[in-house]
This record gives structure tokens, C-alpha cells and sequence, in this order.
């Protein structure tokens, strides 16, 4: 039996299906690619592993899962801990906002208590980072977070950053009443994507007001909706992160009632050392800049 076409076999039984299968596989392979190995997993064994119409495992497909999984399973747990014996290396997954303004101190700090160390950095979202600790691609995550996290991983709580809007200096506005007390907002909404935390509380948040007011301008990030607000464009939404929203044409105006954004770390167990070490750190700094954080 071919070990590789077992693996790919593998991926297909966990995620249920072939198209699905492909999207997790930890390296580069096409869907055609897969059904073509797969097939000849069939006739290496003589049997039919799964229906694809809707996806079922055959009873002899469900033996040769629960074969194989234990071992790929803890594969990369294992690959793990002989790296870090050898050549420690952390791969860390985090939101735009925290890799490049927050990760840079704790990478340094972290780097001087075990120079030999290595990282590796990846930008997502949430559900995409939480996707990447469940298949082993990362080792700890810090991201913004409006949901509970997937069963089988921890969190840790960093800080809580409020919602606020970004206005024009200009234009005088100083209260988010100005906005609630209208028929029909007139200003245009310069929001983050949907699929981010600050959109989907704010909007959670509008909700609960009965206020309607779509988004005009959709930003891929939260320095453009400042940079937005100050050419005039709008009112952006943010969080009240010094970095992110001063700008000498902008003022913030809080947003009371509304849920603020959760920072939180994120790993898969075990809790190895260097993870110990890489959260440590991160609670240092969150309490040095946030005194109130956890």
C-alpha cells in the first residue's frame, strides 16, 4: 500500500470529500490529482473506499480510516517537538493589525531569552487561522475575536479594544448621537470587510440601536478607513489603538454600548514551552500598553 495515497486518503475521509480534502492538504496538489491516486488506493486493495454522491465511507473505507488516523492525527504533533529539540521554531498566525504592529517587540523580546529561535508569520482572519492550528500550518495565533474558538483549541485573553468612529475634525461631530438622532444617515460608512471582527460587532451593535447604515466604502485594512476619513471620503469604524486612528485631520468619537473587539492568543495542546515562553511575553507587553488588559 502506497503511504502517500494512504495520506491522501486520509484528508478525504476528514473532511468529507475530495474538493474539500484539497483545501486542507498541507502542500500543493489538484483535485484531478487526488481522484487519480485515490483510484489507485482502490484497486491496490481491491475495494471501494467511499461514495462521493453524497460523501459516505464503505465500511471498508471506515477500517482504513480508523487505521490510519491515529498516526496522522499526531504526525504533526510529533514533527513538532523533534523540530523544536533540534531547530525551535514557532509559526505564528496573527491579524494584520498585530503582526505588524504589536508581534515585532514580542519576536524581539522572545529572540532574547532563546536566540536560537526561529518564526515563521502568517496573516488571516479568524476562522482561517483557527482552520490553520487545527491542521498543524501553526503553532499559536493572536487575533481579534467576536466567537468562541473551535472546540479543541485554548485561548488566553490579551486585551479588549473598544469601537469607535472616525469623523472628519472638521466637521465638528463629537458624539455618535449626531448619527443615531437621524431619519437617514447621510455620511458614507467606511467599514472593514464583513468577514472582520470590528465590522461584525459594530454592525451587531447597529442592530441593537435599529439603525440601518450600509457600508459605502469597504477598506482592506484599518489604516486605509483612517486615512479615508481624513481625505473626506466618510466616517470610518475602528478600534481606539492609538497607532491605528490618530491623524491630525481625524477625530475619535466612542461608541458606549457597543461590544468591544477581543485580542486573544489561540494553540492547539499540548502547551509546549516555547509556547509558554511566546505567551509570557505577550502578556508582559499587552499590560505594558493596555494596564487594565488580563
Amino acid at each position: 500500500m502506497n503511504i502517500h495515497h494512504l495520506e491522501l486518503f486520509y484528508y478525504v475521509a476528514r473532511h468529507g470529500g475530495i474538493s474539500r480534502a484539497v483545501r486542507h492538504i498541507p502542500y500543493g496538489i489538484q483535485q484531478p490529482a487526488v481522484s487519480s491516486q485515490i483510484l489507485l488506493l482502490e484497486q491496490d486493495l481491491g475495494t471501494k473506499l467511499f461514495d462521493s454522491q453524497p460523501f459516505q465511507l464503505t465500511p471498508d473505507g471506515r477500517e482504513l480510516f480508523e487505521f490510519a488516523r491515529p498516526f496522522f492525527d499526531h504526525a504533526g504533533e510529533l514533527a513538532a517537538r523533534l523540530r523544536e529539540r533540534r531547530a525551535p521554531k514557532l509559526r505564528i498566525a496573527a491579524s494584520e493589525i498585530v503582526l505588524r504592529d504589536y508581534l515585532p517587540w514580542v519576536i524581539r523580546e522572545v529572540k532574547n531569552r532563546q536566540p536560537d529561535l526561529r518564526f515563521s508569520l502568517r496573516s488571516g482572519y479568524q476562522s482561517e487561522i483557527e482552520g490553520w492550528l487545527q491542521e498543524g500550518l501553526s503553532d499559536v495565533a493572536i487575533t481579534f475575536m467576536d466567537t468562541r474558538p473551535q472546540a479543541g483549541l485554548k485561548s488566553q485573553p490579551i486585551v479588549e479594544l473598544p469601537l469607535v468612529l472616525l469623523v472628519a475634525k472638521q466637521s465638528g461631530i463629537k458624539s455618535a448621537g449626531h448619527f443615531w438622532a437621524q431619519d437617514r444617515i447621510e455620511e458614507q460608512l467606511i467599514c472593514l470587510p464583513p468577514t472582520e471582527s470590528i465590522s461584525r460587532l459594530f454592525r451587531q451593535g447597529l442592530k441593537r440601536l435599529r439603525v440601518d447604515w450600509p457600508t459605502g466604502i469597504e477598506a482592506s485594512s484599518a489604516e486605509l478607513v483612517t486615512r479615508y476619513v481624513a481625505n473626506g471620503y466618510g466616517v470610518g469604524v475602528s478600534v481606539n489603538v492609538p497607532a491605528l486612528v490618530q491623524h491630525p485631520r481625524v477625530r475619535v468619537v466612542p461608541l458606549p454600548g457597543f461590544e468591544p473587539v477581543a485580542i486573544a492568543a489561540l494553540w492547539r495542546p499540548p502547551l509546549s514551552p516555547l509556547k509558554e515562553t511566546l505567551l509570557a511575553v505577550i502578556g508582559e507587553r499587552a499590560r505594558e500598553l493596555w494596564p487594565v488588559a488580563p
